[in-house]
């Protein structure tokens, strides 16, 4: 009986501890979309986020990544106000943080330059994501596809600065202990 709850117990506190973390990210990449807004030709702007969504996903793994991932920035398009762009960067960014981690997890059993490689088929997502969404809003795919440079640019930083801050990190042995998926 004791073996079964300290079985329970300790369940309970890796979900805890992935929910803190994932709360953690989530606010961090809230903040890294709000902290340097670049105004971009289409009305919207180009961020830090993506560096954070996809870093949160290596950190944290497929769901708690996805969740970090959708939420913050969603949260920073909230109080931004771009209300209209919440559904859209929630599920977006959500599957960003899905794919990334899901190719990371793939890449880190390989040498070579896999992690970027991953991290750019996100931000594809990313670029094609929302380029359809702003499709939808404006009833025109041509009016969709003018965020499309912004976005890719967005998506370039994005993937690098990700990659280069895994890199790093990856080097941590308490970094490596308290991100055992890094």
């Amino acid at each position: 009986m004791e073996k079964i709850r300290e079985t329970v117990r300790a369940g309970v506190q890796d979900r805890t501890r992935m929910l803190v973390q994932a709360g953690a990210l989530a606010a961090l990449s809230c903040a890294a979309t709000m902290v340097l807004r670049i105004p971009s030709p289409t009305g919207g702007y180009l961020n830090l986020g993506d560096a954070v969504v996809l870093l949160g996903a290596y950190l944290l793994g497929p769901a708690w990544g996805a969740l970090a991932g959708g939420i913050g920035p969603a949260l920073a398009d909230l109080l931004a106000g771009y209300a209209a762009y919440v559904p859209a960067t929630l599920v977006i960014k959500a599957l960003m943080g899905l794919l990334a981690a899901l190719g990371y997890r793939w890449a880190r059993e390989r040498a070579g330059g896999w992690t970027a490689v991953c991290a750019m088929i996100a931000e594809i997502v990313m670029v094609a994501g929302y380029a359809l969404y702003d499709a939808f809003l404006a009833g025109s795919l041509a009016v969709g596809m003018t965020g499309v440079p912004g976005n890719i640019v967005q998506g370039a930083f994005g993937a690098a600065a990700s990659t280069l801050l895994c890199l790093a990190l990856r080097r941590s042995g308490y970094v490596r202990r308290v991100f055992p998926r890094l």
